[in-house]
């Protein structure tokens, strides 16, 4: 049975992410998700693809959106090219070995990333050097670069095209705001492309 301390831990929470949350979604930032479904449809309807990248809870985040694309959101419909380069031991674990693990991301750029793809680079602090890095390989192959980030938006907010920052200095708030608004940019690319 929960103890009175465990329900006041459990109502802070949540009462952080509503705070969070409020702040985040500004008019400020629909604007730069509407950006950011703009680049995407853009990308999707020339023939481009997404590449998603980040460490940690972050990484769990780029797969999950490189399947909300590559399977479905809301609706039936055709396969969205994403690539989650999170996924890949053999690749992560062979640069990280023979280079360094601050490049496991921009040699998957460099391999795989054509002009005209979009990467979304997620990084709660903004300053994690190998998504950073990343974005920068991006930038140079002429890829459309979006950062999600927290706090101020550290290094990273200075080198993407379309910067995304949630209103909180707390990791768990950030990547849960993270997920909602990639979620909304992903229904909103869906509603797009497959109209009912």
């Amino acid at each position: 049975m929960p103890t009175k301390s465990d329900c006041q831990i459990i109502k802070k929470v949540l009462e952080e992410h509503r705070a969070a949350f409020q702040a985040t979604f500004s008019e400020e930032n629909l604007r730069v998700l509407e950006q950011i479904t703009e680049c995407m449809l853009k990308a999707f309807r020339n023939g481009n693809k997404v590449l998603l990248c980040g460490n940690g809870g972050s990484a769990a985040d780029a797969q999950h959106i490189a399947a909300e694309f590559i399977g479905r959101f809301n609706r039936e419909r055709k396969s969205l090219p994403a690539i989650a380069l999170t996924t890949d031991t053999s690749i992560l674990t062979a640069v990280a070995n023979d280079y360094s693990y601050e490049f496991v991301f921009e040699r998957q750029i460099e391999g795989l990333g054509v002009a005209g793809d979009v990467l979304i680079a997620i990084s709660t602090s903004g300053n994690s050097r190998n998504v950073v890095l990343a974005a920068k390989k991006a930038k140079d192959m002429m890829l459309t670069t979006v950062g999600f980030t927290g706090n101020s938006g550290g290094r990273l907010k200075d080198v993407v095209d379309i910067h995304f920052c949630v209103s909180s200095t707390q990791t768990p708030h950030i990547q849960e705001m993270h997920t909602t608004a990639l979620h909304a940019v992903s229904e909103a690319v869906e509603d797009a492309l497959f109209p009912s």
